[in-house]
């Protein structure tokens, strides 16, 4: 339709009733969201469209003596319609006598509701629901919305959310000894720029707590009950003491790991499937392990054989069955590959699982145990003395993971003692083993200073602990002033180590609030990004809409 055409039109009906009922039409319309912009784009605000129409009741006006080329440009971010009429330019005096002429019947239209442009959260940010367990059966969004998101999902890379990465994943888009850093090319999957829910950040290395806070109980029990200390009359109220404050917080951290396994379980599967990360996995078990072990006597338990211990036994062999095949099987999980301090972890439960074993009464199981254990430990102890020149040192934040290889040899001394029934010349081999690597980690000053407290601290406390312990044995195998002195000073470190460590953790737990930060190990894609680094805020805009909301709508009407 040419101007012409339009101008008849217009000629034929009352402006100032048919063009005010349009707008209040238009207005209807638009406050109630029927309008909203299908591509992204930003909403016509309603002040722009009266100024429209005035210049189209102005160009009614002078259509008689005038022909007319207008050209209205609509910006992107509205600031206003602009009409360009070459009669306005011409004639001014009548351009300004006919606006003032219809100016009073312009009304102003009431401003469109907040939110019409994106559908509310109804309280919550649904950019987490693909960790969550029942995200799929629940969906608030709109099909605009969730179109723009597939849309995002294919221009990051990454089709399927909740597809677990695979191991090539993990090294492809983290680095750092941890894997824990994200490299600058790739994107995450969740929001880095604000703290996410406690649960996503609450990993799995939280029950290394446990495990220092257990070893601790076991210490006290064995000062409170050897011979070599009996001078000293300890109460075995602290050993009960240090048990049930390990019992609370074993049941805390693990009600607070299922919580995270039923609420975001594809957070734990990819802990699970994390190479360096899947090691943790033992600590609970540990800790478990060790609250038997340090019972108190004032606790009466009978254990009828193996009736608690082989069912304790069976997810660390299930994990060893799985794990320690993958280091010999080859592929991006072998042991050169994904060699870390952290891999001890995988060890020390064969060696606790002994002791248990052999204190109640049991012969061939702990055997079995000790046996699987030491011949991982001998190749998992050169594998990591050798490092290879492809493995990354590790950084100052990570020294204190080297004191777990004080943490095997120890507790494999006291198992073989009890199988043996005695602190014989193999047990004394292995300890003097722990002995040297926790004294040559000691004179080491700069592992203990430079760096901020975080989770990896508790890695002194129970390898500390099971060195004091083993040499509170030793002590009562060969009675001299020297071992019993050592003997205490070890167990004295050892304690302030705990209570320092206990100390910390509780201040940046409590005050500082910065105990658990992001784990961005766990928020990587499950396929590479295409191009680039894909911002994360892409989730609900594509850069295809973007880019449309740049540019200028223009609309040429050329009159003949």
């Amino acid at each position: 339709m040419d101007a012409g055409s339009v101008l008849r039109s217009l000629n034929q009906i009352n402006p100032e009733e048919e063009l005010l009922h349009l707008l209040e039409l238009l207005g209807s319309r638009i406050s109630h969201g029927f309008d909203l912009p299908q591509d992204g784009s930003e909403m016509i605000q309603l002040p722009q469209i009266s100024p429209l129409f005035n210049s189209l009741r102005d160009l009614q006006s002078v259509s008689a003596h005038h022909s007319h080329s207008i050209s209205v440009s609509w910006p992107a971010s509205p600031t206003g319609l602009t009409v360009n009429d070459d009669a306005e330019r011409s004639s001014p005096v009548k351009q300004d006598s006919v606006s003032s002429k219809f100016q009073s019947h312009s009304q102003p239209l009431p401003q469109p509701r907040a939110g019409l442009r994106e559908k509310p959260r109804l309280g919550r940010d649904s950019r987490f629901d693909s960790f969550k367990s029942w995200a799929g059966q629940i969906d608030d969004q709109t099909d605009d919305i969730q179109r723009l998101r597939r849309r995002s999902l294919e221009l990051s890379g990454d089709g399927d959310e909740r597809a677990a990465p695979p191991v090539h994943r993990y090294f492809d888009a983290l680095e750092g000894p941890e894997l824990d850093v994200l490299r600058p090319t790739e994107a995450a999957v969740l929001p880095e720029g604000k703290p996410w829910p406690f649960l996503l950040r609450f990993p799995v290395s939280s029950f290394s707590m446990c495990m220092g806070m257990g070893s601790q109980a076991m210490l006290w029990k064995a000062l409170s009950s050897s011979p070599s200390t009996k001078f000293l009359r300890i109460s075995p109220l602290v050993n009960l003491l240090l048990w049930c404050a390990t019992l609370l917080l074993m049941i805390t951290t693990t009600v607070t790991y299922t919580f995270k396994a039923i609420f975001y379980f594809e957070a734990v599967r990819r802990e699970f499937y994390h190479p360096v990360r899947v090691n943790f996995f033992f600590s609970p078990w540990i800790a478990i392990l060790f609250l038997f072990i340090g019972l108190p006597e004032l606790v009466h338990v009978n254990f009828h054989g193996g009736a608690a211990w082989y069912p304790l036994m069976a997810p660390i062999l299930c994990l060893e069955l799985k794990i320690y095949g993958q280091w010999m099987s080859g592929g991006e999980r072998r042991l050169s590959k994904v060699a870390n301090p952290s891999n001890h972890l995988a060890i020390v439960g064969n060696f606790v699982g002994a002791l248990l074993g052999a204190s109640l009464g049991l012969k061939e199981g702990p055997i079995f145990f000790f046996a699987v254990g030491l011949a991982h430990y001998a190749v998992l102890f050169v594998t990591l003395y050798q490092r290879l020149p492809t493995n990354e040192t590790l950084p100052k934040e990570l020294h204190p993971v080297f004191f777990l290889f004080v943490a095997a040899p120890s507790v494999a001394s006291l198992a073989w003692a009890r199988i043996v029934g005695t602190f014989d010349y193999a047990s004394r081999i292995v300890y003097f083993i722990a002995l040297f690597l926790y004294a040559s980690l000691v004179v080491r000053v700069n592992f203990f200073r430079g760096f901020r407290f975080s989770m990896a601290w508790w890695a002194y406390t129970f390898p500390t602990t099971g060195a004091a312990i083993a040499t509170v044995r030793y002590a009562a195998q060969v009675k001299n002033p020297f071992t019993q002195s050592l003997s205490l000073f070890l167990s004295a470190v050892s304690t302030a180590l705990v209570a320092l460590v206990l100390l910390a953790t509780a201040v940046h737990a409590v005050y500082l609030r910065d105990l658990f930060p992001n784990d961005i190990a766990i928020a990587i894609t499950s396929a590479p990004p295409r191009s680039g680094k894909i911002s994360p805020g892409l989730s609900l805009k594509s850069s295809a809409t973007t880019r449309e909301k740049d540019e200028s709508i223009t609309i040429l009407v050329n009159g003949r």
